[in-house]
């Protein structure tokens, strides 16, 4: 009953007050322009706190890049311009949509939620399994660190992303490029976009779509297991109503297909010159090691991947003199199967009780509304107030199944035990029913014309709601059963207010002094049905606490020598309760989340970018997180240890020059080098990767009046090999190798 008043009132609201509310105000253009446009000076805008101010003045930790910067650094996913942003790492194995983030600590794991909000022009993802989409026709992309779930919600507890793609113009404009690489790699890209009825209705359709053949090898059966197939396309219109009503509707489609579920599993004891286990010793191979690295695969199954997201949003502006009210409302769809070998991943076919096949499917549906009045940003004080409902309807299950050496069949709702090709041995799935709403607000104000004084607070509550199918194999609730499946039911509630306090001085125009102090939240949720009682470990159970983390935190923002150098440096201190840790039962293919109780963190990050002579731009970056397990009553002997997933530093080092050569071509020349600082994988800190480095390089030439370049490019120079992804017990998957090749780009 809650819940539908609340959405009453959030849909009766917004609409009343756009039907109804037309006051005069300025005229808003209809140029195209982006929050991301610098103004004269050269300054990046950022919107970090709901609102348009300098990087300079906004007392946030963030980490800009610019649709130039883009450009120039060729970022074409997220793990591009995260192994450039200090103190935020990524990981991504298995599939498509799986990828794990660690942000100042705060890490996520597989199967939890991220520990940032990802936002996508003001649309927030509802789940982890978007973030990977390919990145295309990209105006500015902004990491906040610190907590952010005052203004971003229950999954911003270390920070948040936000995209912004390029916006319809008012003339007629086209931007194309393509590019081949090793491994059979083939990208295109193309955006148009232009007027319908010029300074009244725009619009903007891009796609891309890429070819990968792969660079890395399934020995035994001769064939390349990172295969991808990704296609996208968005389209935008933009409607100019009346002088202060503005209409944003949006759609996008991602389809990829992959090969997926690919690891190494280190112990296992080969037969000399096969992909056969021993049958005298068959885990009796090489112990876990993070730093052991093989590139050759021997899995008997290639395994398939594939995702399928499909969203449409549309955003209602209202700007008047005493205000902006925005309504944003969503609705997504995001499929993903999954499909491969079974532990141990060799050729072998069900023996030693092993090495069968497994599978995961997911289907999310989920819409969601946000709704918030802000006063003008230029008054002394300023507020902003909101309200936010999301309803997600997610179902997953997962299977083992005996493999016949005939393929895998694809299994989502039901199980097929009785199935020739690949009988099913376990299946378990549920449904989860989730509702999640806060009210949020923040103050600001300045109490001289250099200090403002800011108060955020936000209310978040997450309602789950799981319903195990009556099928699944194990972890049924007593009566649970097809013909009465009111038993089957399970629901748990998460809630927990964030609030945020902050002191911006603006010493100087070259200077900007900031600190905060606040709480951040990620809900809680259930493990898949059945998978606690599979794995059957003491500390494991069904339910995973809610997640909150304090932090307080400083930092300054200063330019230097008339503009050519700009330093940031921000340090931090978390305490971190109930962050999630993951834990794989290879023998029974359980994949579970537990709690560790308590971590501590503390460290910082320090950018600086300098500018000797006009087009030699020279930047470096810094960050460093140090972990301490406080508390873990699943395993106490690992207090005191390192807490996984964590790495200890990482920064990159880089420089670029653009020169002319002639009136009309400039060449361009980049290098830059990636730290990875050492990581832990688990508590115990039984083995840890490394430090490493990883070398980029890009360079060619450009018509000077940025009609069209011509570059080549390569990542990962030194074909450094290294783990991308380490599980406790010695289930590895391999980086990707060395690629290389070269890209043409236009516009006109």
């Amino acid at each position: 009953m809650k819940q539908k008043i609340l959405r009453r009132v959030l849909s009766g609201t917004s609409g009343l007050i756009f039907a109804l509310y037309a006051p005069s105000a300025l005229a808003q253009a209809a140029d195209g322009a982006q929050p991301g446009d610098a103004p004269a000076a050269g300054e990046i805008i950022v919107t970090a706190r709901g609102r348009t101010e300098a990087l300079l003045t906004s007392p946030v930790a963030i980490t800009a890049f610019s649709s130039k910067a883009l450009d120039d650094a060729r970022i074409k996913n997220v793990s591009d311009f995260i192994g450039l942003t200090p103190n935020i790492s990524i990981v991504q194995s298995q599939s498509a949509g799986n990828s794990f983030v660690t942000i100042r600590g705060i890490s996520q794991v597989r199967n939890g939620e991220a520990p940032i909000a990802v936002v996508t022009d003001g649309v927030q993802q509802v789940t982890s399994r978007q973030f990977t989409s390919d990145l295309f026709d990209v105006q500015q992309i902004e990491v906040l660190r610190g907590p952010q779930g005052a203004l971003y919600g229950r999954n911003a507890i270390g920070g948040a992303i936000l995209i912004t793609t390029k916006q319809p113009t008012n003339d007629f404009h086209v931007d194309a490029q393509v590019s081949a690489g090793n491994g059979q790699d083939y990208r295109g890209e193309v955006s148009i976009s232009g007027p319908i009825v010029r300074d009244k209705l725009l619009f903007r359709l891009s796609g891309s779509a890429r070819n990968f053949g792969g660079l890395l090898h399934n020995i035994y059966l001769g064939q390349t297991v990172d295969k991808v197939h990704d296609r996208n396309v968005r389209g935008q219109l933009k409607a100019f109503l009346s002088d202060t009503l503005t209409a944003d509707l949006r759609a996008s489609y991602t389809h990829t297909s992959a090969i997926g579920d690919q690891f190494l599993y280190q112990p296992a004891n080969l037969t000399p010159g096969t992909c056969f286990l021993d049958p005298a010793n068959p885990f009796g191979g090489p112990a876990p090691d993070a730093n052991r690295v093989s590139r050759d695969f021997c899995a008997n199954n290639r395994g398939r991947n594939t995702r399928s997201i499909a969203e449409a949003s549309l955003k209602l502006e209202n700007k008047a003199d005493w205000g902006t009210i925005t309504n944003v409302f969503s609705v997504v769809q995001v499929k993903e199967y999954l499909g491969g070998d079974q532990f141990p991943y060799t050729a072998s076919r069900n023996v030693f009780g092993t090495d069968g096949t497994q599978t995961q499917y997911e289907n999310l549906k989920a819409w969601q509304n946000d709704f918030r009045i802000a006063s003008p940003a230029g008054n002394r004080f300023r507020w902003m107030i909101g309200a936010y409902y999301l309803k997600t309807t997610r179902f997953i299950s997962t299977t083992t199944g005996l493999d016949n050496g005939l393929g895998i069949v694809e299994i989502h709702r039901e199980p097929d035990h009785d199935n020739p090709i690949n009988p099913t041995l376990s299946f378990l799935a549920d449904n989860n029913h989730n509702q999640a709403y806060a009210f949020y607000g923040n103050v600001a104000y300045d109490i001289t014309p250099k200090l403002e004084a800011s108060f955020a607070y936000r209310y978040d509550h997450d309602r789950r709601h799981q319903m195990i199918s009556p099928l699944s194999s194990a972890g049924l609730p007593t009566g649970c059963t097809l013909a009465s499946t009111s038993a089957c039911g399970r629901i748990a509630n998460f809630h927990k207010g964030q609030p945020k306090v902050t002191l911006n001085y603006k010493a100087s125009p070259d200077l900007t002094l900031f600190a905060d102090y606040g709480i951040g939240f990620r809900s809680g949720q259930y493990n898949q049905s059945g998978a606690a009682a599979a794995a059957n470990l003491p500390g494991v159970f069904d339910l995973v606490r809610q997640e909150s983390a304090s932090t307080a935190e400083g930092g300054f923002k200063a330019r230097l020598l008339g503009g050519r150098l700009r330093i940031n440096g921000t340090g931090f201190y978390t305490r971190d309760k109930n962050p999630f840790y993951f834990v794989f039962v290879g023998a029974v293919g359980a994949q579970i989340l537990v709690n560790i109780d308590k971590v501590d963190l503390y460290g910082g990050e320090i950018e600086a970018t300098f500018t000797p002579i006009k087009g030699l731009d020279i930047y470096a970056n810094y960050g460093y997180t140090h972990s301490e397990i406080k508390k873990f009553a699943f395993n106490p002997a690992d207090v005191g240890n390192w807490a996984p997933y964590i790495p200890r530093d990482g920064g990159a080092l880089g420089a670029q020059y653009r020169f002319p050569v002639t009136d009309r071509l400039n060449l361009f020349a980049r290098g830059e080098v990636e730290h990875h600082g050492k990581q832990y994988w688990d508590p115990e800190n039984s083995t840890a990767r490394s430090s490493f480095q990883l070398v980029n390089l890009r360079g060619g030439v450009e018509s000077a009046n940025g009609r069209w370049t011509l570059t080549g490019y390569v990542r990962n120079l030194t074909d450094k090999k290294y783990n991308a992804e380490f599980v406790s017990g010695g289930f590895v998957q391999p980086a990707e190798p060395r690629t290389y090749g070269v890209e043409l780009r236009t516009s006109f």
